[in-house]
């Protein structure tokens, strides 16, 4: 029965960890605080954020698989989960502590561990590296969104 579920044990692993990251934005959810800030016209609508948020998950989530089965836990791995932890801190952060300030800081370390995983993840698996392309825009997309909250909301920064 093992022998079945082997070859695909790193998937379901690899699955589990990222939902565990996503599920962060569940528990944390924007609510009525976040509904009060001032935000610039450029915000994303917010049925935008679940729908893309999922794409980008599966994403993740392939990459992983794919740098795992060509790499083991080496240096684009160690990336790839810097990326899925700060991921998951950003919901606690904004949402949960409402701390703007700290949850920037975490959206920018999240960029960086993004391009630090597409740099490491290259050599290894093209693939891999290009489906982090749309996650690296959203999320530059969120950090200046971030950035613009805090200006626009500086009494409670």
């Amino acid at each position: 029965m093992f022998s079945l579920i082997a070859p695909y044990l790193d998937i379901a692993v690899i699955t589990v960890v990222v939902f565990v990251a996503a599920a962060s934005g569940g528990i944390f959810a924007p609510g009525q605080w976040y509904e009060t800030l001032n935000k610039p016209s450029w915000t994303p609508p917010d049925w935008a954020f679940p729908l893309v948020w999922t794409v980008l998950y599966i994403m993740i989530a392939a990459a992983g698989v794919i740098i795992w089965r060509e790499q083991g836990f080496g240096p684009a791995m160690i990336a790839w989960t810097a990326q899925l932890v700060l991921n998951g801190a950003w919901s606690w952060l904004m949402f949960g502590l409402k701390q703007i300030g700290l949850a920037l800081a975490d959206a920018g370390g999240m960029v960086i561990a993004i391009v630090a995983f597409m740099a490491l993840a290259w050599p290894v698996s093209q693939t891999a590296a290009l489906l982090f392309v749309p996650y690296l825009a959203w999320t530059l997309t969120a950090f200046f969104l971030n950035l613009r909250i805090l200006q626009l909301n500086p009494s409670i920064a």
